[in-house]
């Protein structure tokens, strides 16, 4: 087994589940320490590219929050097989598919267990980064979002389907917490208004410092059922 099959191999015991709201599951501490800690110090690879780390143009204006994508690069206008620089980002590791699939297993949604994810996107929050009330809706099929936090605590905020304002759901999510939404929830509204500065455990602000990497590293799956 390689070094990365061993760190996110399927021996990892699922943790109990809380539901944030119908289809929206929450898992504290999914991820251990030293799988934080991994991540943090692959990002600066990741982020030089093919498709390096941007702020994605939203709105006439660019996102505080800057993103690496895999399989697919997300833009306002929906996904692009390339990134500005007309560069293909990298396939989405066989890491991430084997966490997506153990994700949605422990969170209920068994029958998406065979699904691979199409996209990964790798997003980075300063500490005065935030992102706002939003729903991931450019995917073609219902199968459930799954996100992995990283690196410093945020409030994250679930909404509705209907609207992005109120009434909404605010929690703490800390570094290797494990968030799924599906099912009635696969449309919902929800968003990041605040980081935590310098809330990381001690390994993964070790490994903050040494990448120079403060903040927040949020990783979501998704599947697209896009064709190229």
């Amino acid at each position: 087994m390689t070094a990365v099959g061993a760190l996110f191999g399927d021996e990892t015991l699922p943790r109990p589940a809380q539901e944030v709201a119908p289809g929206c599951h929450w898992v504290p501490g999914w991820l251990d320490a030293g799988q934080q800690a991994w991540v943090v110090r692959q990002y600066r690879r990741w982020a030089a590219g093919p498709v390096p780390a941007h702020r994605p143009a939203v709105r006439g204006g660019r996102m505080s929050v800057t993103m690496v994508p895999f399989g697919w690069v997300w833009t306002s206008a929906g996904y692009a097989r390339t990134g500005e620089q007309d560069a293909a980002p990298l396939p989405v590791p066989d890491w991430m598919v084997r966490l997506y699939r153990r994700a949605v297993v422990a969170t209920g949604f068994d029958g998406w267990a065979e699904a691979a994810p199409d996209v990964a996107l790798v997003n980075h929050y300063r500490p005065d980064a935030s992102m706002g009330m939003h729903r991931d809706a450019d995917e073609l099929t219902e199968a459930p979002v799954v996100s992995l936090s990283v690196g410093d605590a945020c409030t994250f905020r679930f909404g509705s389907t209907e609207t992005r304002t109120r009434p909404w759901t605010d929690i703490r999510l800390e570094s290797g917490d494990l968030v799924v939404f599906g099912g009635p929830a696969r449309r919902a509204f929800h968003g990041v208004p605040r980081i935590h500065p310098g809330t990381a455990g001690p390994q993964v602000a070790a490994a903050q410092a040494e990448a120079e990497l403060p903040g927040r590293l949020n990783i979501t799956l998704r599947v697209t059922g896009l064709q190229r």
